[in-house]
């Protein structure tokens, strides 16, 4: 932009971003008092349910037990979840405060916004936070809404706090077009590999609940309390979801890999090199294809199909913090000064 001081439309950016963390937090906290009211709105539904049908039977209607309706036309009432939708309004609202932030943080440096540590913090948590809303058109993941504002709160706000650095040049390894897509693509697969975590730690909080529900029916025992846990789906069902997330991710991080080697040919004249932050991306890829091709073939469901998913996006973290921190290497482009 001719005639713009690039710190000025850095520090507007920056300005964008907090806000967009506040009203991440704000989010945050309209999620968690909808998990924490959905187990007494679940059985407010449940109990109205069973009036009506009660109320019905004594004018004669009949019900339907396949579809839990009545002959009368009387259908059950689903819980609204008011918080969650605060919560989702609040996650959009943020989204478009985090997008300014980012796009004019790009203009400040006349380039794509990912090339330090800093600016793909910026890039990869809005990844996550748009593919969050846009998954929501077609599954209700609200219950996932918590855990994805938190990231974004804890990353976002992190990265801005430890990682930003005022605009600079690109280095000239990182004067390609293969700057645009082989971050891009990385960030895209990080986004869907978050939301595979998400449904995975939830899995294994549903499954937990449901064999003591299980023990609890076989033994006569007291069951266990209400929580938000019953309105989610099964755990298998979370688990199948997951499972779908991880392979469209693992196939964008295929590409990841793949662009990466073309790239190093070009900038450094070969395609691999055993470098610090080229082994880890092959790390996360092996523990990725460990984890789709054992739940595929060797049954591998579950609690440790869950935890093979959790483990992998631990290490999708790890390679951009620690690794990029503390690990020095041809991939040096954290921006930060040592």
């Amino acid at each position: 932009m001719p005639g713009t001081d690039p710190l000025l439309l850095d520090e507007i950016s920056l300005l964008l971003v907090w806000t967009a963390v506040a009203i991440y937090v704000l989010a945050f906290i309209a999620y968690a008092i909808d998990l924490a009211r959905r187990s007494d709105l679940a059985l407010k539904a449940k109990d109205e349910v069973v009036a009506r049908e009660l109320v019905t039977a004594g004018g004669g209607g009949v019900l339907d037990a396949s579809s839990g309706s009545t002959a009368s036309g009387n259908t059950p009432a689903k819980p609204r979840y008011l918080w969650a939708r605060m919560g989702t309004a609040l996650t959009a609202l943020g989204f478009l405060f985090h997008l300014a932030g980012t796009v004019l943080r790009g203009i400040a440096a006349e380039r794509v916004p990912w090339s330090n540590m800093y600016e793909f913090a910026l890039t990869g948590v809005l990844l996550v936070v748009a593919v969050y809303l846009i998954v929501l058109t077609r599954f209700d993941l609200r219950f996932l809404g918590s855990l994805i504002t938190g990231l974004a709160v804890v990353l976002l706000g992190g990265a801005t706090l430890a990682f930003h650095v005022e605009v600079v040049p690109l280095a000239d390894p990182l004067k390609s077009v293969w700057l645009v897509i082989h971050v891009f693509v990385a960030s895209l697969a990080t986004a869907l590999f978050a939301l595979a975590f998400g449904l995975s730690v939830m899995q294994l909080l549903q499954a937990r609940r449901e064999r003591k529900l299980a023990a609890a029916a076989s033994s006569d025992a007291a069951a266990p309390r209400r929580s938000f846990l019953q309105t989610l789906p099964t755990a298998d069902a979370l688990e199948s979801l997951a499972y779908r997330f991880a392979i469209v991710g693992f196939i964008f991080w295929t590409f990841t890999l793949i662009a990466g080697s073309i790239w190093a040919n070009d900038a450094w004249g070969r395609f691999w090199g055993f470098d610090t932050k080229e082994v880890w991306t092959f790390v996360i890829w092996v523990l990725y294809a460990g984890y789709i091709h054992a739940r595929a073939t060797r049954g591998w469901r579950g609690t440790r199909s869950a935890w093979l998913s959790i483990i992998g996006f631990a290490a999708v973290l790890f390679n951009f913090t620690i690794v990029n921190v503390f690990f020095k290497g041809l991939h040096a482009y954290s921006g930060l000064t040592s």
